[in-house]
């Protein structure tokens, strides 16, 4: 069955494919895209169909309407208060644990993917839009494309990753400022401090130029791309010193000759290499039974 086969029917998300580039696209314009009980099913089971795939080598994540997405759904926050939850204290507290958790998770999975993901913004990027999209590896965006991290003005610790994530992609007192504010900026602030890779006239510009980008990547070794994502990661957490010897302990077990060859005898011959797909990222122990 083909991707756009097992992709089919969601409420939330369009599945698109050209070649070997995925497109996955919020798709409630009329409810300003917000991540309602349907996303948090239909994102990270969407996310893991298209991991699990060997074929794929570059997914792109945009959306529909005025706005990229308003963040969470109200109808996910009144859950809290729906039966399950009424129990003594400490188990409601542990439950509540759990269930930001797994929240996270459907995030992380953009970080935990073998290939590029880029992010398409247009409108509004509000609350947990910003956890999305700093999972991504690249962001692009409109040039009337702004930001908001709105937990503060509903009371809330930004839980699903903005305040962990985007430290790391821009400067600490910047963040703290509109964490601390809420306050909107825009995506030529957001392109200053480095969070926006590049700014676009409008929506359709902006996709041609990031499907354009996404296709670039995708010609690419899938394996050289899933080794830079992983240094990348670790590097990111870790000291240069851990980060080189994971490096040179990755070589010794990835460094591929064949697709060395491959690229530098497509270079003399003029044409593009031909590079074989990731295998599928599949259990291993039970996928023949």
């Amino acid at each position: 069955m083909s991707l756009n086969e097992q992709l089919a029917g969601m409420k939330s998300l369009a599945y698109h494919q050209e070649g070997q580039v995925a497109h996955l696209q919020f798709n409630r314009p009329e409810a300003l895209n917000t991540f309602n009980r349907d996303f948090w099913s239909e994102w990270p089971a969407a996310l893991r169909t298209i991991g699990a795939s060997g074929e794929i080598r570059a997914l792109v994540v945009s959306s529909t309407g005025k706005h990229f997405t308003a963040g969470m759904d109200l109808e996910v926050f009144a859950g809290l208060n729906g039966p399950e939850f009424q129990l003594e204290a400490s188990r409601r507290a542990e439950m509540i644990r759990r269930w930001v958790l797994e929240l996270q998770s459907a995030f992380n999975l953009l970080e935990s993917l073998r290939i590029p993901v880029l992010a398409a913004v247009q409108g509004g990027c509000i609350g947990g839009g910003i956890d999305l999209i700093c999972a991504a590896d690249c962001r692009y965006a409109t040039e009337d494309a702004f930001f908001t991290i709105k937990e503060i003005d509903l009371a809330i610790t930004a839980d699903l990753g903005t305040l962990q994530r985007l430290p790391t992609l821009m400067p600490q007192g910047v963040v703290r400022e509109l964490a601390f504010t809420g306050r909107k900026f825009s995506a030529q602030e957001a392109a200053r401090y480095g969070f926006v890779n590049q700014t676009f006239a409008d929506q359709a510009s902006m996709m041609n130029a990031v499907m354009a980008l996404a296709h670039q990547m995708a010609s690419h070794s899938p394996l050289a791309i899933n080794g830079i994502k992983e240094m990348l990661n670790y590097a990111r957490d870790h000291s240069v010193d851990e980060g080189l010897r994971y490096a040179a302990t990755w070589q010794g077990g990835m460094f591929h000759a064949t697709e060395v060859l491959e690229a530098m005898t497509a270079a003399m011959e003029k044409r593009a290499p031909a590079y074989a797909d990731l295998q599928p990222n599949q259990p291993i122990l039970t996928k023949n039974q």
